[in-house]
C-alpha cells in the first residue's frame, strides 16, 4: 500500500487529497498525472511513527538518567575505590585465599554481609536486586560453590598428595558411567591368545583356518565420596587463615585416605574394586611349615615370578610398616654367608625409598596388618583403571546447626575403578597353575 496526494479529482476525492492505494492502483495513478507519491515528511503513518519514538526515546534517556543519578548516589554512600581490573583474583572470585572466602561465605549466610566482590571492587547488593528464585548466594536456594581457583586446589592435593591413584590408568568423564572394551585374554596357550586369534605354519597352497578375537568390557560408574566438616562461628570469626588451611588439609586428607584404601581393598560395591578383592590378582602360598605372621626370602623370590614379566619395570611393593624388620634382616643364603634382600633407603641404594629386588618398597597405611593378606603386595598401578567426575566439589550451610552457631562444609568427590586384568594370565610355557599378574599378595600366613 502506498500514500498519494491527488493532483486531480478522482473517484469522488477532490484534488490535494491524500488516499492510501494498492501498489499496482498508485503506479498507474502516478504515471497518468492523477497522482503523485507522498514525501516522507507527507506520509500520515511515517509521521506518526517518527512523533512516537520521538517521546518514547526521550521518556526513555529520561529514566536511563534517573537511574543512573541514583546509582552513582548510592554508590557514593559506599564509598567504593575504583582499582585496575585484578583478573587474576577475579578467577577466584575476588578472595584471596579459601579463608577469606570462608569467611565471606558464612557472614552472607547469617545476613552479616550485604556485598558481593568482584575482583578487588565491592558492590552494593540492595534487597531489591536479590533473586526471587534459586541462586548462589542462601545455601538453601543453590547454595555458595567455592570460586573455581580453590576447588583445583584440593583436588590437587587428593592427586599429588598420595601416589597410587596418580600411578593408575586415569579417565576423567563428564558422563555418569563410561564402557571400555578390552581383550579377553587369560591364557597365552595356543588359541588363546588376544581373545582366541591363532597363527600357524603353512606350507605352499595349504588350507588356511580362520580365527578371531573376543571381547570383554570393563563398565564403570564414578561412586560418590563425601567428607561433612562443621566449623564454629569463633573459628571463622577469628582467623580465616586457620580455617582456610584447615577445611583445605582435613577434607583433602582424608578423599586421599579412602581413594587410598579403596583401590587397596574396596569392595567394588558403592566404590572401586581393589586388587586384593579383583579376580585378576594373584595370591603367592606361603611355604611349607612357614610360622605365622612372617616374610620370608623365598616369599619375595615366588612373588617376583608371578609378576608378568613386562610389568616389572613399573611395579612398586607396598608393605604395612611391621613388615620393615623382617625385610631388614632378610638375607639370601650363599656358601656359609648370605646376602640381603632388602636395600634400605639412603642406604645402599641411595634412592628416597628401600629396594627389593630393584623395585620401591612404600609402607602405606592400607596395607593389611602382618601376617594377613595384603600385608605386602607388588603391583603395577598402570594395569589399573580409575574414572573421576570432575574435581572436589564444595558447598556449605549455616542452617544445619544454626542453633549451635556452626557452618556446615561439605566435600564431595566421585571416583571408581578396577584392574583391567579379569583373570590372572597362564604363561604360554610352564606350570599352568603358576598364573601371572600385574598384582602380586602374598597369602595369609596365620
Amino acid at each position: 500500500m502506498k500514500w498519494l496526494i491527488l493532483l486531480k479529482a478522482w473517484n469522488d476525492q477532490a484534488e490535494g487529497a491524500k488516499i492510501q492505494v494498492a501498489d499496482a492502483d498508485a503506479k498507474t495513478l502516478v504515471a497518468d498525472g492523477t497522482a503523485r507519491e507522498c514525501t516522507d515528511d507527507e506520509n500520515p503513518e511515517k509521521k506518526a511513527t517518527d512523533e512516537m519514538g520521538a517521546r518514547l526515546g526521550k521518556a526513555v534517556a529520561d529514566a536511563v538518567e534517573k537511574a543512573v543519578d541514583g546509582a552513582v548516589q548510592k554508590l557514593s554512600t559506599f564509598k567504593v575505590p575504583v582499582q585496575v581490573r585484578d583478573t587474576a583474583l577475579e578467577a577466584k572470585g575476588g578472595f584471596e585465599n579459601f579463608g577469606e572466602f570462608a569467611m565471606a561465605a558464612k557472614d552472607w549466610g547469617s545476613g552479616a554481609r550485604k556485598d558481593v566482590r568482584i575482583g578487588k571492587i565491592v558492590l552494593p547488593d540492595e534487597a531489591e536486586t536479590r533473586a526471587t528464585g534459586m541462586n548462589e548466594a542462601v545455601d538453601s536456594e543453590g547454595g555458595i560453590l567455592v570460586p573455581p581457583e580453590f576447588v583445583q586446589g584440593i583436588y590437587d592435593k587428593v592427586f599429588n598428595q598420595v601416589d597410587l591413584i596418580g600411578r593408575t590408568d586415569s579417565l576423567s568423564i563428564k558422563g555418569n558411567s563410561i564402557r571400555l572394551p578390552m581383550e579377553n585374554e587369560s591364557s597365552r596357550a595356543t588359541g588363546s591368545r588376544h581373545g582366541g586369534v591363532t597363527g600357524y605354519w603353512v606350507e605352499g597352497g595349504g588350507s588356511k583356518t580362520s580365527s578371531k578375537p573376543t571381547f570383554a568390557y570393563a563398565t564403570l560408574r564414578p561412586h560418590k565420596m563425601a567428607v561433612l566438616v562443621f566449623t564454629t562461628d569463633e573459628l571463622v570469626d577469628d582467623s580465616s587463615i586457620a580455617l582456610g588451611t584447615y577445611l583445605s588439609k582435613k577434607a583433602s586428607q582424608e578423599i586421599s585416605f579412602l581413594t587410598n584404601a579403596s583401590l587397596i581393598a574396596g569392595t567394588g560395591a558403592g566404590m572401586p574394586l581393589g586388587i586384593l578383592n579383583a579376580p585378576g590378582h594373584v595370591a603367592q602360598a606361603k611355604e611349607l611349615g612357614q610360622a605365622a605372621d612372617t616374610i620370608v626370602a623365598e616369599n619375595i623370590v615366588n612373588m617376583w615370578s608371578r609378576m608378568f614379566a613386562p610389568s616389572r619395570q613399573n611395579a612398586i611393593w607396598m608393605i604395612n610398616q611391621e613388615c620393615e624388620p623382617q625385610l631388614m634382616t632378610m638375607t639370601i643364603n650363599v656358601g656359609t654367608g648370605g646376602i640381603p634382600v632388602y636395600m634400605p633407603a639412603n642406604g645402599l641404594s641411595e634412592r628416597p625409598y628401600g629396594l627389593l629386588l630393584g623395585r620401591p618398597v612404600l609402607p602405606t597405611e592400607w596395607n593389611e596388618a602382618l601376617g594377613d593378606e595384603g600385608d605386602i603386595i607388588l603391583a603395577d598401578w598402570s594395569q589399573y583403571l580409575s574414572v573421576t567426575k570432575g574435581a572436589v566439589k564444595v558447598a556449605m550451610s549455616i542452617h544445619l546447626k544454626f542453633d549451635y552457631d556452626e557452618t556446615a562444609w561439605r566435600f564431595v568427590f566421585r571416583v571408581d575403578g578396577q584392574p583391567w586384568w579379569p583373570l590372572p594370565l597362564t604363561p604360554f610355557k610352564g606350570n599352568a597353575l603358576l598364573t601371572q599378574s600385574p598384582f602380586v599378595t602374598l597369602a595369609d600366613r596365620a
